[in-house]
């Protein structure tokens, strides 16, 4: 599974940035266009809402699961929520399952 879990970090990765950045390159950081670009459809808000939801339910699952186990460098995946879901959940379950390995050592 480690190898799904790179190949989806790297998509989870590669994808978002891949729209993000030129948008970036276009208008600046103007965060309050940004807002208006990302509601400015009825499918973009529904996205947007989407994506915002996921995106707690990652920290949520991140910061319980990886107390339960006692991971180490949490972090990590909770940075990644900057990029996003996409590129946060296939992080912390890559971490998840080297941990559990570690642990089967």
């Amino acid at each position: 599974m480690r190898i799904v879990y790179i190949i989806l970090c790297i998509c989870g990765a590669a994808l978002p940035l891949a729209q993000f950045l030129p948008w970036v390159s276009t208008y600046g950081l103007d965060i309050p266009l940004l807002v208006q670009h990302a509601v400015g459809t009825p499918i973009s808000a529904f996205a947007w809402s989407d994506v915002l939801v996921s995106g707690i339910a990652v920290a949520v699952f991140v910061v319980v699961e990886g107390r339960r186990l006692g991971m180490r460098h949490t972090w990590l995946p909770l940075l990644a929520l900057g990029v996003g879901p996409s590129l946060a959940l296939p992080l912390f379950l890559l971490q998840r399952e080297r941990h559990a390995a570690t642990l089967a050592r």
